[in-house]
Order: structure tokens, then C-alpha cells, then sequence
């Protein structure tokens, strides 16, 4: 008898929920020998409970069960801390993370700039680069058309959220505008932020184009619009990277009011980042990497968003190192070149410096957690300039 689908999901959702193993229902006999070094139980951490990132993870740890009778245990989080403590502090092997989660916490900054957390060795194994878009959207009546025509409009600042309000000061930048040339409406949170364009509070926020909330703005009477991030602006983009190396130039085809025949010049990065800490051991990241490969036809057409784990959507020169356990796999496969080991070797050798800055900034005195922060931002800096890197994030 076929498991009615939606059912099944409900069920896996308050599995993982509780930090249970997941499988899939009904349960099949494993069809192959799981990949050598591969635990019985695996163990992510993921976005929370009905994004898009936990979704898919779901729909992984189904297929690692069918193909390998391998059990994949997702721990939700509500925010990059909690996505992120639990690969540190070992409770999960792995993490479906977030550009906060993984490149903001390497480089030691917001959330991860506090005295009980600091750079960290983050390490990669695949990225997924879907059709989607994570970009600035704004009401279709809102007379915005592309990043330039942001400058006067409404545009929202999410309370507590730096890494997303980080987006948007990338993309101003971009048309060479800051936060003095919109006007800020400050929202509690991501969804009030949207919910603020529906209802005519502000014009413009940043979404991904397969979240609930852009489909809700292009049902609403505003209509949505992908204001465009022109390609061929070489200025526009280096000043963009300046500020949020992470972005990269992308045809989204995939979304609210989005498809293959209907794309939009836009910019995004990797949702979501499949990350570790470089601690883990090489067997089982290599293992874990080249499981995500063998059961891609698996778990492809499995949940949105999925096919950006395909081999041939990878970016081995991204803002993170890539472990040695996943390299290793790459290297077989024939697609790491000696352009991304050196790439990977200056991204280490950053993680270094950030690393023994904060080493000695930990080691003086500091009245309190403000001055220790202030501290951190200038030893940062000096660390960073020194050693010929940008600084990127210089306050916060």
C-alpha cells in the first residue's frame, strides 16, 4: 500500500524534531555497502523545522537509509549559533548551514565576534547552488527595477539579524549607495520584513526566491520584482565582494515568479552549506561527501532546492576550505585542480592569522565583553591588513 506522501513528511519532520533517526517509510532493504568509514548513525545540525534547508536534509537522511540502511539524525536550529555549536561541540558530525554559520563564523565576526566564540576552523564538503536566488526582492509597484533605484525606497533592517542586513549593504554597494541613501524601516524579523512589503510599510528586503514569503509578496496586490544585479558592472561587483565575498553573479530561474523561461540577472550564494570543523576526522568526511554523490538520483527530485547538490553545480573556490577528507573524494572524482588546492591554502592560511589574532587578544585584559569586542574588531583588522588580506567586516 503507497504511504500517503504528505503524511510520511509530517512524520519524518516531528522525528528529526525530536533528534530521531530518520528513514524512509516504508522502510526498504539497503540496496548497497555504505561508503568505508561511514558511521551507522550520522548526525547534522540544519535549519529549523519546515525551511528549506531541513527539508532537504530530510529527504538525505531518507536516501542514505534506503541505499546504505545508514541513519541520519537532524538536529534543528533556530539561528547560525545554534546551527554551528553543535559541530563544535561535537554532538553533530555535520551541519546544512548557512553563510552565517560558516563563512561569518570563520572570520570571527557578529554573533561569532563574542568572547565565547571567535574565529573558527570551519571546513567544507559541498555546496549547494540551486536555481534559486538570495537577493534584495521589492514590490513590482514599488517603481524598482534594478539595485540602483533601491536609493530613496523603503528598504527593511531585520533587528538581530547582521549577516542579513550585511546582504543588503553589499548589494547597495553594488550601486555604489548605503544605508544614507534609502530609507531603513527596522522589523522584528525576517518574515515581519516581508509581511512589511505586503502591507505597504517598506518597498524592499532581502529573501530566497523559493521561500514562502516571496510567494506570498507575488500573490499579494504589490507583486514581487528582482530588482537586477547586471553582470558586465565589473565596479558594481567589486565593490560587492568587497563587502560580502560570499555573492556571486547568477541567472535565477527558480522561485516566485520565476522559471527556466523567465529568469532574472541577479546575484546569490551557496544554500545550503554542507560544513564541519577540521577536527573531523578525514575518513568520514571523505565517506560522507562521497555518500551525498552516490545517492544524488536518490534524493535529487526529493525536496526544492536539491538539485544544487549536483557535482557539476560545485565551487571549488568559494570563501571556505574544503576538509582534506572531502578534497581527497574530489581528487578522485578528477575535479580538483592545483588552482583550487592553492585557493584552499590561502583560505587556511587567512584562518590562521584570524586565529592567532584572536589568541592574543584573548590573552590580555579587558573590562568587559564591549571592550573585549572593540579589542578583537582592531586586532582583527591590523592582523588582516598585515598579512595582505581584506578585512571585509571591519565593525559591527
Amino acid at each position: 500500500m503507497k504511504l500517503d506522501r504528505t503524511v510520511w513528511r509530517l512524520a519524518a519532520a516531528a522525528l528529526a524534531a525530536a533528534g530521531l533517526g530518520l528513514s524512509s517509510a516504508p522502510t526498504l532493504a539497503q540496496t548497497s555497502a555504505p561508503p568505508a568509514g561511514m558511521p551507522a548513525t550520522l548526525a547534522w545540525s540544519a535549519y529549523d523545522v519546515g525551511s528549506g534547508g531541513y527539508n532537504q536534509a530530510v529527504a538525505i537522511g531518507n536516501a542514505l537509509k534506503q541505499r546504505y540502511g545508514v541513519n541520519l539524525r537532524v538536529l534543528p536550529g533556530k539561528n547560525d549559533v545554534s546551527r554551528t555549536l553543535p559541530v563544535r561541540e561535537g554532538q553533530v558530525q555535520f551541519s546544512a548551514n548557512g553563510v552565517g554559520g560558516s563563512y561569518l563564523a570563520q572570520e570571527g565576526v557578529f554573533e561569532f565576534g563574542a568572547r565565547a566564540w571567535g574565529p573558527q576552523p570551519i571546513r567544507g564538503l559541498l555546496l549547494n547552488n540551486s536555481d534559486q536566488v538570495l537577493t534584495v526582492v521589492a514590490a513590482k509597484d514599488s517603481g524598482i527595477k534594478t539595485a540602483a533605484d533601491l536609493k530613496g525606497k523603503r528598504v527593511a533592517w531585520v533587528i538581530g539579524s547582521p549577516s542579513l542586513n550585511q546582504n543588503i549593504t553589499a548589494i547597495l554597494a553594488f550601486a555604489n549607495l548605503g544605508w544614507d541613501d534609502v530609507k531603513r524601516v527596522d522589523f522584528g524579523g525576517f518574515g515581519a520584513a516581508m509581511d512589511g512589503i505586503i502591507n505597504g510599510q517598506a518597498d524592499a528586503a532581502f529573501t530566497s526566491s523559493i521561500s514562502g514569503k516571496a510567494y506570498q509578496l507575488a500573490k499579494s496586490p504589490r507583486g514581487i520584482v528582482y530588482p537586477t544585479i547586471p553582470h558586465n558592472d565589473k565596479a558594481g561587483w567589486a565593490r560587492m565582494n568587497k563587502t560580502a565575498p560570499f555573492f556571486f553573479p547568477f541567472m535565477g530561474a527558480e522561485g516566485a515568479d520565476l522559471s527556466a523561461d523567465a529568469r532574472v540577472e541577479s546575484a546569490t550564494y551557496p544554500y545550503p552549506i554542507l560544513m564541519t570543523y577540521d577536527k573531523q576526522p578525514a575518513d568520514t568526511v571523505h565517506a560522507m561527501t562521497k555518500a551525498m554523490v552516490e545517492t544524488y538520483p536518490d534524493y535529487k527530485d526529493a525536496a526544492p532546492g536539491n538539485v544544487g547538490w549536483a557535482v557539476e553545480r560545485q565551487n571549488f573556490a568559494w570563501v571556505i576550505p574544503f576538509h582534506d577528507g572531502a578534497i581527497r573524494y574530489w581528487k578522485e572524482k578528477g575535479l580538483w585542480k592545483p588552482e583550487h588546492q592553492a585557493h584552499n591554502d590561502k583560505l587556511i592560511a587567512r584562518q590562521k592569522v584570524l586565529a592567532d589574532a584572536w589568541k592574543s587578544v584573548s590573552a590580555g585584559s579587558h573590562a568587559d565583553d564591549k571592550a573585549f569586542e572593540a579589542a578583537w574588531m582592531k586586532a582583527r583588522a591590523d592582523a588582516l591588513t598585515k598579512a595582505g588580506f581584506d578585512v571585509v567586516v571591519s565593525s559591527w
